[in-house]
Order: structure tokens, then C-alpha cells, then sequence
């Protein structure tokens, strides 16, 4: 059974940010500003995500 994924597309810069929240993008796997990455919906990464919410576009699928 495959876990659910959520897609997730930087549309801010984490330019200026806190170390922290550029770290978030890091570890989301974002590398530039309009890439797209599918992660799996665990408690981890929701909570990265929690944080920089205000740079990401969002859709669970």
C-alpha cells in the first residue's frame, strides 16, 4: 500500500529567511524558486511544511 503524497511547489524565496526555514526548504527537497516536489505525507515533513507555509503552494493527493 503506497503512502499518501503531498505536492508541494516553492513560490517565495527563502532569500533573507531564517536559517531554519531555508533549512525546511532543504529538506523538502525544493531546489529553486517554481520546483515542484512530491513528498510523502508523514508527521516529519508536515511539520517543515507547517513552518514555511507562507512560501509553498499546496495539493494533497
Amino acid at each position: 500500500m503506497a503512502s499518501k503524497q503531498i505536492t508541494i511547489k516553492l513560490i517565495k524565496s527563502p532569500i533573507g529567511r531564517l536559517e531554519r526555514h531555508r533549512a525546511c526548504v532543504r529538506g523538502l527537497g525544493l531546489r529553486r524558486m517554481h520546483h515542484t516536489v512530491s513528498v510523502a505525507d508523514t508527521p516529519e515533513n508536515r511539520g517543515m511544511i507547517n513552518k514555511i507555509v507562507d512560501m509553498l503552494a499546496i495539493e494533497e493527493s
